[in-house]
């Protein structure tokens, strides 16, 4: 009897555990999708405004995926990267049911469920997605990007250093 209580508290704890992890991946669909908007809103096609020496805040379409990546192509991309995204999107959240307990590691994947999620939006609504971030050093220009992508890439990050911290204590 006291084992049964015990993994029931266990997976409620789980299923709690993932409504906070999936809240995380909404917080950050939301302020991606609020600042694309600002930027569809305010800004016209090509528009750049420099903010600092190293930073501007621009309105690019992006059809491809990061850096570009198959934008010159027929159009079939769009539909590719949407399936890829909510196929990505529904491993991780399987994988975040899988491991609630494993902080850095939700944490990680919910920032790019969130990220990817807010790119897949920009895909299903526009068919490409938005970038406004803009940063460049002495005559060279990283390419833009957008908040998705930032929250993508801090997740990515995050992952890196959960699995080195696994390693460490293996």
């Amino acid at each position: 009897m006291a084992r049964s209580i015990s993994a029931r508290s266990k997976s409620s704890g789980g299923s709690t555990n993932l409504w906070v992890w999936l809240g995380l991946a909404a917080v950050v669909i939301l302020l991606d999708q609020f600042s694309k908007t600002l930027i569809l809103g305010f800004f016209q096609l090509g528009d750049s405004h420099t903010v600092t020496s190293f930073f501007n805040v621009v309105r690019v379409h992006n059809p491809g995926a990061a850096f570009s990546f198959l934008a010159g192509a027929s159009g079939w991309q769009r539909w590719f990267f949407i399936g890829l995204g909510a196929a990505a999107s529904a491993f991780i959240v399987w994988m975040l049911r899988r491991h609630p307990g494993q902080t850095l590691f939700c944490f990680a994947v919910s920032m790019i469920l969130g990220g990817a999620l807010g790119n897949v939006i920009d895909r299903v609504i526009h068919g490409y997605v938005v970038d406004f971030i803009q940063v460049h050093y002495a005559g060279r220009y990283f390419p833009s990007f957008n908040l998705a992508d930032s929250a993508i890439t801090l997740g990515a990050i995050c992952l890196i250093l959960d699995e080195l911290r696994r390693v460490r204590k293996g």
